[in-house]
């Protein structure tokens, strides 16, 4: 049974938003624009890390696009790299950054017209699969997700997940673990008490007691573990499954953008590649964290500790994987998750909604 929290997480909200780490109201939300042209108005105004770049891009010299992340290393980690060492300028690119809490969210802006690409992790991919949005760069595989429960509240390992008031966001990978965890005990999400919520909401509705457990990702993670100690336990990540799952996480744009713009999609697909490079050498892993933590507005230490949540390649690894198969492999593992679960009805042709060809071109 899906609820909501209301007055409790409003409330509790109000007093804990600033346990939300990355997420917090710290991080720079800029609002997505109306639409394009509201967006190279917006830009001028803009305090975001690529304002530098808008002097450039009012003279016409620079092409503009709108960026949709969320506020957390894995997200970050390639465009913030791309934007402060100049890669998207290089390009011929002016790139804008506007925060979202989800995938979901994020593509239904594409969709208006707002956002011209956007990072998903990897629960939003079963959109893509639907036909909803077009993947154009394979990012990484995520082990920014997991599932946790409170000592207290008698939540003792997954199987005690039964009966229990659990935290998840639908349509995200805060859904996918969930599910993946319950399957694995022999339970479904009819066994709970399911309060479906943004993952920043987890953090104060997890530490006011409100829920039992929650599936967050990081940083939120990190944050409830902060606060609760002992209290609260870990269960599972993603690579808790990593022998029967692949959790991607990619860059998408709208199947119309593609038609009109894919000489845009090489270019910032090139950005995105010099930006791996760097910013996948451990040497390089502070100057990043610090990249992170600006767009963020929170502390180099919190972006630093979430370094661990991902495998971060390389341009060459990535072109290699994309050659031998291993990348469409990746993405034939994540669909037959959705499949499995119930989330996607049947199986669709990775190539439909995989664009290796501008993976490809951006590595020539």
């Amino acid at each position: 049974m899906k609820k909501r929290i209301m007055a409790v997480v409003v409330t509790a909200a109000m007093v804990m938003g600033a346990l939300a780490g990355c997420g917090s109201s710290s991080a720079k939300e800029t609002q997505a624009p109306a639409s394009t042209e509201a967006a190279s108005e917006t830009a001028a105004a803009s305090e975001t890390t690529g304002e530098t770049e808008a002097s450039d891009a009012a003279s016409g010299d620079l092409t503009h696009v709108n960026v949709a992340y969320m506020a957390n290393y894995a997200s970050l980690w390639q465009v913030a790299t791309a934007i402060n060492k100049g890669y998207f300028k290089d390009e011929g690119l002016d790139v804008q950054l506007y925060m979202f809490q989800d995938g979901p969210t994020e593509i239904a802006s594409m969709e208006s017209g707002s956002i011209d690409v956007a990072y998903i992790g990897p629960g939003a991919h079963k959109l893509c699969i639907k036909g909803q949005a077009d993947i154009f760069c394979f990012s990484q595989l995520g082990n920014a997700d997991c599932v946790m429960g409170l000592k207290s509240h008698g939540v003792n390992s997954l199987e005690d997940l039964k009966g229990k008031k659990v935290a998840y966001a639908s349509g995200t990978s805060s859904e996918t673990i969930l599910k993946r965890a319950l399957n694995s005990v022999g339970l479904t999400m009819d066994d709970i008490e399911a309060y479906d919520m943004e993952v920043s909401n987890m953090v104060s509705a997890i530490v006011s007691g409100s829920i039992d457990a929650c599936a967050p990702w990081s940083p939120s993670s990190t944050t409830i573990a902060n606060e609760l100690g002992d209290d609260v336990q870990t269960f599972c990540t993603n690579t808790t499954f990593s022998d029967i799952a692949a959790d991607c996480a990619s860059w998408i744009c709208m199947p119309s953008y593609v038609e009109t713009n894919k000489d845009v999609l090489v270019k910032f697909t090139k950005a995105l590649y010099k930006a791996m490079d760097f910013a996948s050498n451990p040497d390089n892993y502070d100057e990043v964290a610090g990249y992170v933590a600006q767009e963020c507005g929170t502390d180099k230490e919190s972006a630093l500790a979430q370094t661990g949540d991902g495998a971060w390649l390389n341009s060459a690894t990535l072109l290699k994987y994309v050659g031998d198969g291993t990348i469409k492999g990746y993405y034939e593992v994540q669909q037959k998750n959705f499949i499995d679960n119930g989330d996607v009805e049947s199986e669709v042709p990775v190539e439909d909604y995989v664009l290796f060809d501008v993976m490809e071109e951006a590595g020539k």
